[in-house]
């Protein structure tokens, strides 16, 4: 199914991991990035790990990391969602034990939070993306996550191709989407131009586990022209170029960024029932991208 695509930046970013790449003159030229308006470097080799480490109920790195907010004026994020993204420590911080938390909950009475329908969404929850700051072009991108169990839920880690509004042109890669409703199934995806929406190419794994009960590993492994998916380090599924049915376009050899966040109800999950347990949240220990890519940082 169609991830959500709709993003707004809010937050401004800057250079990460040390130095700036090149020193910033202190009158620009229009040519020139100034400091508010960064540009990732051109692909080479690199490494990045985010441990989101810090106290709890900090925000995620800021220099990494942009929070979206809203609902209704992205249409429910494509896929007629319940929740309203907020960048409240509520929502998205750290829990001070070496993880994101992302914690979906009913929506406090007062707060506006627009949504599709035309009322109040009725859940709050949290999304952030790494767009700007750094992609991966070819290599691993992995994530250990700890996913919520229920109805309606719908935690993600995922990979765009570029700015959300060029979707699905610019391709989409879901690393891991889980329903929280089926447990042991994770589903790996590709979006893109003649390929997208329910017409997205999945591959299903059935783990035969419980992802809910404990943190499990997912990863990609992406190439010019190939992308492998894996479940703690086990490959289930693999797309190559001569895979998209004929006529698409492949647009995966290109660097992509990172999201992450959790959805409550819409197409894929469905929505949550007086069964679903509030407050629900999908942790994340640690995100690291290896190989070839991109950041605003010198590396």
């Amino acid at each position: 199914m169609s991830r959500r695509v709709w993003s707004v930046a809010l937050v401004c970013v800057f250079s990460m991991l040390g130095s700036a790449s090149c020193a910033t003159p202190s009158e620009p030229t229009p040519s020139e990035p100034t400091p508010s308006e960064p540009t990732p470097t051109d692909p080479s080799p690199f490494s990045f790990r985010d441990d989101f480490s810090g106290p709890g109920g900090a925000a995620p790195n800021s220099k990494v990391w942009t929070v979206d907010i809203g609902n209704a004026e992205f249409d429910g994020w494509g896929n007629s969602e319940l929740q309203y993204y907020t960048d409240s420590a509520d929502n998205l911080a750290l829990d001070g034990n070496g993880n994101l938390a992302i914690t979906a909950r009913p929506t406090p009475a007062g707060t506006d939070a627009p949504c599709w329908t035309g009322d109040d969404c009725p859940f709050t929850s949290g999304r952030i993306n790494s767009m700007g700051t750094v992609t991966l072009d070819t290599g691993h991108a992995e994530a250990r996550m700890k996913v919520p169990a229920g109805l309606g839920l719908w935690p993600a880690f995922w990979m765009l191709g570029g700015s959300p509004d060029a979707w699905p042109d610019d391709g989409e890669i879901d690393v891991a989407e889980i329903i929280g409703s089926e447990l042991g199934i994770v589903n790996g995806t590709v979006h893109g131009p003649g390929y997208s929406d329910d017409g997205g190419i999945t591959g299903e794994y059935d783990s035969k586990v419980d992802l809910s009960a404990e943190f499990h590993t997912y990863a990609v492994d992406k190439s010019a022209d190939s992308v492998t998916w894996s479940l703690d380090g086990t490959p289930y599924f693999e797309i190559h170029q001569e895979d998209l049915p004929s006529g698409a376009t492949w647009v995966f050899d290109r660097p992509f960024h990172v999201l992450f966040d959790l959805a409550v109800g819409g197409t894929m999950s469905g929505n949550p029932d007086s069964s679903t347990v509030f407050p629900a949240t999908l942790l994340v220990d640690y995100v690291s991208l290896d190989g070839v890519g991109a950041s605003t940082a010198a590396r």
